[in-house]
């Protein structure tokens, strides 16, 4: 099934190439089926990189599904332009009272802050209470994923002494849907320089850990209800994502090293090796269709429905 896009977004190129079935507006309005209305709000910098790793996994599913970019109205991006902005994203002001199928919040390099010295703070706080009521489920990556723990739970975040960097390998904890059909080793890139603990996530009931690593830590965090879910790792990352940050990186002197387990060899002039792929395909299919698809209403004018419990799900 298809992907609906807004016509003249770059990315349906990029994806058409990749053979996602894509579609434009147009196309989907007169089909007699109600997609998934899937709100994407993009915190990272470069957002059409992260637009096309984002559409391509919620492309390669059975479902047909509709998306809505959303950007935080107080705050300017430096890396994107205004016109790409205003052109195929919304504000939040302009979408507050709509109700949508499921959420997803991407990670931000702002693990070096403060929650509360983030510019933009207060508007995502607000957003974040607004899902409980406006979103079936809400998917969180990576920076998002401790941003959302700390809110709703209180549950900090501590920096690293060094960044978390590389691809590793992770293990199921729980049998849930989520993780039905991982490997019971699973590869999932990280990037970040701060972690949550395990011991503050057990200190909570309503919270379930899903999968954790032994070199990267906490990885996968629900909600009993299913209606949260944080992820501490970039499954959506391309080939070369780690390579462009690295190299980024060294560009601007700072001291990084390699990323683990990626090159092979530790060779940074040969191809990244991609283990990952297959985990991601499965991680969005599992989450739109057992936490999204299988749970919403069919009319979201008439809000969501009581949540979910995965307790009783395996």
């Amino acid at each position: 099934m298809p992907i609906k896009i807004p016509d003249g977004m770059p990315v349906k190129e990029i994806l058409e190439k990749e053979q996602i079935f894509v579609m434009a507006e147009d196309r989907a309005f007169h089909q007699d089926i109600r997609p998934l209305r899937i709100l994407i709000l993009n915190l990272m910098p470069i957002k059409e990189t992260t637009e096309t790793q984002i559409l391509r996994l919620l492309g390669n599913t059975p479902l047909q599904v509709e998306t809505t970019f959303l950007r935080m109205q107080s705050h300017r991006s430096k890396n994107t332009s205004q016109a790409h902005l205003e052109a195929f994203y919304k504000t939040f002001d302009t979408l507050r009272e709509e109700f949508f199928d499921g959420m997803i919040i991407t990670g931000a390099p702002l693990e070096h802050l403060r929650f509360e010295d983030v510019t933009y703070w207060p508007e995502l706080k607000t957003i974040m209470d607004w899902t409980k009521e406006h979103v079936t489920s809400t998917f969180y990556i990576c920076w998002a994923a401790q941003a959302g723990l700390y809110h709703h739970f209180g549950i900090p975040k501590y920096l690293l002494d060094h960044k978390v960097f590389g691809v590793f390998s992770h293990r199921v904890l729980k049998s849930v849907n989520l993780v039905h059909g991982f490997d019971d080793e699973f590869f999932v890139p990280h990037s970040r320089y701060a972690e949550v603990r395990v011991e503050d996530v057990l200190r909570h009931p309503e919270l379930e850990l899903i999968a954790d690593s032994e070199e990267a830590g906490v990885y996968m965090v629900i909600t009993k209800d299913g209606r949260q879910v944080f992820v501490s790792g970039h499954s959506e990352y391309d080939r070369l994502s780690l390579l462009a940050e690295y190299q980024r990186d060294r560009a601007k002197g700072l001291d990084i090293s390699l990323p683990r387990h990626y090159f092979p060899g530790d060779d940074p002039t040969k191809t990244p090796i991609m283990r990952w792929r297959s985990h991601a395909h499965i991680l969005f299919f599992n989450w739109l269709n057992y936490y999204v698809y299988q749970e919403t209403p069919y009319d979201l004018d008439h809000g969501i429905v009581p949540p979910l419990d995965i307790s009783k799900r395996s």
